[in-house]
C-alpha cells in the first residue's frame, strides 16, 4: 500500500479511557490512559436530572453501573423509547449527580473482558467537571492531554427538556476552552446539534458515522449520504472532521474527506480477537488478543489523522512503529 500523508499529526484517542484494561468511563481508565500516552480522552456524556454532564456510554446505566443493587432506587426502574429503541432499566435523567455518586461502575462487557471484573463495585461515576481537572492535572512539562466527548443522544435529552449544547460550551469555556486552539473536539452522531454547536463556538466539531441507519434527528437520510462527495462538502460546513465506523473506511474514503479539508478520526480499535478481521486473529479465542497493531498501522498507512482505541499502549506503540517506516 501506499502510504497517504494525513492532514495533521496522527493522534491517540482513549476510547472511554482504557477500556479494554479497566471499567469504561472511570477516573481510574482515563487516568491509565494518560499514562500510557494518550493525546485525548473520550468521556461520553449524559446528563442528571439536576442538568450535570457525567461520563456514561449511556443514559441507561444499567448495564455500567450497579444500580439494580440498590433496593432504594427500585423503583425507578422504567421503561422509556431513546432514538427508537425501548430500553427497560435505569436512566441518569432521573437521578441527581448526588444519587448518581452512590453508585459505582461496572464493567460493560464482562464475558469479553473477565479481568476487568475485579474492578467492579471500586469506581464512581465522574463528571465532566472532573475529567476536564484530569486532563489538565497531566498537561504539564510541554505536554497537553485533550478531550474528546460525544454528546449522547442530544435531541432525546433536548426533548426531555434538557437541552446540552449551550451547558457544554459553558462549562468549557469556564475551563478556558472555547476556541479551535483549545484541546477538544465536541463529536455527535447526530447532525442538527454539532450545527448549533458550530453557531455557538469555534472549538472544533466531529460528525460520527456509522456503516449502516442515518442519524437519530433526521438530520440527513443516512450516513452513507454524507460519504458522497456532495455530503462530505456538507459535513465540512460545520465540521472540522469525520469520526466514522472503521469498517467505512479505505483510502477513497480518506481522500475524499481530506479533499475538503475534513480530518478522518476512525472508531473503534480493540485487542480481542472478537473485534479483528479473521485475517489479523490471534488463535481461536474470541477473548483472545490478535494482531491490532496490524490493524492500526493499516489505517495510519491510508493516511487517518487519528484513532479511537480501547487499548491506548498498543494505539500508542503502532503509530511510533509506522513513524519509524516513514
Amino acid at each position: 500500500m501506499t502510504r497517504q500523508m494525513p492532514l495533521s499529526p496522527v493522534i491517540v484517542i482513549a476510547h472511554r479511557g482504557v477500556s479494554g484494561l479497566r471499567p469504561e468511563h472511570t477516573i481510574a481508565a482515563y487516568t491509565l490512559a494518560i499514562e500510557q500516552g494518550a493525546d485525548f480522552i473520550e468521556p461520553d456524556l449524559v446528563l442528571t436530572k439536576d442538568d450535570v454532564f457525567v461520563a456514561r456510554h449511556e443514559n441507561d446505566i444499567t448495564e455500567t453501573s450497579d444500580v439494580a443493587a440498590h433496593p432504594e432506587f427500585a423503583a425507578r426502574k422504567t421503561t422509556k423509547v431513546i432514538d427508537g429503541e425501548k430500553h427497560v432499566g435505569w436512566f441518569t435523567e432521573d437521578f441527581t449527580l448526588a444519587e448518581l455518586k452512590t453508585l459505582r461502575a461496572k464493567e460493560r462487557l464482562p464475558l469479553l473482558r473477565p479481568d476487568n471484573t475485579k474492578f467492579d463495585g471500586q469506581f464512581d461515576i465522574p463528571t465532566l467537571a472532573e475529567i476536564i481537572a484530569l486532563a489538565k492535572k497531566h498537561s504539564v512539562g510541554g505536554r497537553v492531554v485533550g478531550i474528546y466527548p460525544e454528546t449522547k443522544h442530544p435531541s432525546y435529552f433536548a426533548g426531555i427538556g434538557h437541552p446540552m449544547e449551550a451547558r457544554l460550551v459553558r462549562e468549557l469555556k469556564a475551563a478556558g476552552w472555547d476556541d479551535a486552539k483549545a484541546p477538544v473536539f465536541i463529536q455527535s452522531f447526530e447532525v442538527n446539534n454539532l450545527k448549533a454547536l458550530h453557531g455557538m463556538t469555534t472549538i472544533r466539531l466531529i460528525q460520527l458515522m456509522d456503516k449502516k441507519g442515518a442519524p437519530a434527528d433526521g438530520g440527513v437520510p443516512s450516513y452513507a449520504a454524507m460519504t458522497t462527495a456532495e455530503g462530505f462538502r456538507a459535513v465540512a460546513a460545520y465540521a472540522y472532521g469525520v469520526g466514522p465506523n472503521k469498517d467505512m473506511v479505505d483510502t477513497a474514503f480518506v481522500a475524499n474527506a481530506h479533499a475538503v479539508g475534513l480530518r478522518v478520526h476512525p472508531w473503534t480499535f480493540r485487542a480481542e480477537n472478537y473485534f479483528l478481521p479473521a485475517s489479523l486473529w490471534s488463535g481461536v479465542n474470541p477473548r483472545a488478543h490478535g494482531r491490532l497493531p496490524d490493524e492500526i498501522r493499516k489505517y495510519i498507512d491510508m493516511g487517518v489523522d487519528g484513532f479511537f482505541t480501547d487499548f491506548t499502549a498498543i494505539g500508542v506503540e503502532a503509530r511510533a512503529a509506522s513513524r519509524s517506516d516513514q
